[in-house]
């Protein structure tokens, strides 16, 4: 029955990329949701280069974002007030027996599924509704755990593209056995800006029995990219039931001498410098925010589930951050959110040492001169301290070239800090 709902409603080429994947429980979440949320239309992404580059081009098409100067490059805002994680509105959904202690945000599972499902209703109306499939972590791997995304953003289908592998292949390859998690994102109502208007509507629910994440009326990639930290939520329940670990820790190979690589983690709270860690001069990268590690025949290996950088972009510069600092002056594909935008098309920053730092452009404010302040009569900054950058890992001339091996690094140590 989902399968005729599903052709009946899909164009040929998006109907014959869903039928060489085998899971029926991947036609049901798809139909449901499709169905629920009554998008114009329907864009399926195999992860083939066309449709990556589609993706692209209707993200600057939709207005979601513009390209700038630098080849490659464009920036994205999102609205005033929707600059940052809603820890207020992201809750846990759980059932009456279950207790994850007062540290979480929960709710009652039943409430939260039947308030976020009216809210989705028919939400993406006028809007194009995006599946892309991922993989957390190297394909074919003991580590990996492969992902469906449905979006109507094309700004946040473009970042997932940059930050994760794509994963429709194992999708195919697994079929039936697959077992994975489920994203369903609608930015909603947007603004002459493109930016989500219905913020008092802005919701982000963790479903853990069913390993869903649902995220409405906001565009912050925080909140949306349900690759990064949300689906580090599903993980460590997971991980918690496997006898893994999921950290929010970076990856990083240090160099000693003949050719010696030792592989370290590193855990440290948000803005405490995981980024610039591991791109020490002289050293390697595998991943800067979070790793998935197991413990394989008595020894720790661990992997990146990611293949990109969402990194706060306050403060890099050329002194401290030479070899960031050089893939954002390059051409390249990089998505910049939250900065300003000079007259010559220029991403600029708070912290950026570039001289003669601008009086005048647009940013997450609208047209700014310095000394602009908002309604509420705060100074508007150069850009938001929540500004950021996004780019694959391939861009970094110290990417460490073991990012995508199955059988992950082994982990010699890890450093804590704060």
């Amino acid at each position: 029955m989902e399968d005729e709902s599903l052709e009946a409603t899909l164009d040929a080429d998006s109907y014959r990329k869903l039928k060489k994947i085998d899971n029926p429980e991947l036609i049901r979440f798809i139909t449901r949701y499709r169905e629920l949320c009554s998008p114009d239309d329907v864009f399926v992404c195999t992860g083939s280069r066309e449709d990556v580059q589609y993706i692209r081009a209707e993200a600057i098409r939709s207005g979601e974002e513009e390209e700038l100067a630098i080849e490659g490059h464009t920036v994205h805002f999102d609205g005033y007030y929707d600059q940052a994680r809603d820890k207020k509105n992201t809750k846990f959904l759980l059932p009456p027996d279950v207790d994850l202690g007062p540290g979480i945000n929960a709710m009652d599972r039943d409430e939260g599924l039947k308030e976020i499902h009216e809210i989705l209703r028919g939400i993406m109306r006028g809007h194009r509704m995006y599946v892309l499939f991922f993989c957390l972590g190297p394909l074919n791997s003991q580590f990996s755990i492969p992902a469906v995304q449905i979006t109507d953003s094309s700004y946040v289908a473009h970042s997932e593209c940059l930050l994760y592998r794509q994963g429709y292949t194992e999708f195919v390859r697994l079929g039936r056995s697959n077992r994975f998690f489920k994203f369903v994102h609608s930015a909603g109502e947007l603004d002459a800006r493109k930016t989500s208007l219905n913020i008092a509507k802005r919701r982000i629910y963790i479903d853990l029995e069913t390993e869903t994440v649902y995220s409405t009326n906001t565009q912050y990639g925080g909140n949306t990219i349900g690759l990064k930290k949300l689906a580090l939520r599903l993980a460590l329940n997971r991980a918690s039931k496997e006898g893994w670990l999921t950290e929010h820790m970076f990856i990083m190979g240090v160099h000693g001498p003949d050719g010696r690589v030792t592989y370290f983690t590193g855990a440290f709270p948000s803005l405490c410098g995981k980024t610039s860690t591991s791109m020490l001069k002289g050293e390697s990268i595998v991943g800067d925010d979070i790793a998935y590690l197991r413990n394989k025949k008595g020894v720790i290996r661990a992997v990146n589930p990611e293949k990109g950088i969402f990194g706060i972009i306050q403060g890099v510069n050329s002194r401290d951050d030479p070899i960031i600092w050089n893939a954002l002056h390059a051409p390249g594909e990089i998505i910049f959110s939250n900065v300003l935008v000079t007259d010559a098309k220029m991403p600029y920053w708070s912290g950026n040492d570039s001289s003669d730092p601008p009086t005048r452009g647009y940013n997450h404010a609208g047209e700014w001169v310095a000394g602009a302040r908002d309604e509420d009569g705060n100074e508007i900054p150069v850009s938001h301290p929540n500004a950021r950058f996004t780019l694959d890992l391939h861009l970094l001339e110290n990417l460490d070239p073991e990012l995508d091996n199955p059988e992950g690094v082994e982990i010699r140590g890890i450093i804590y800090g704060g």
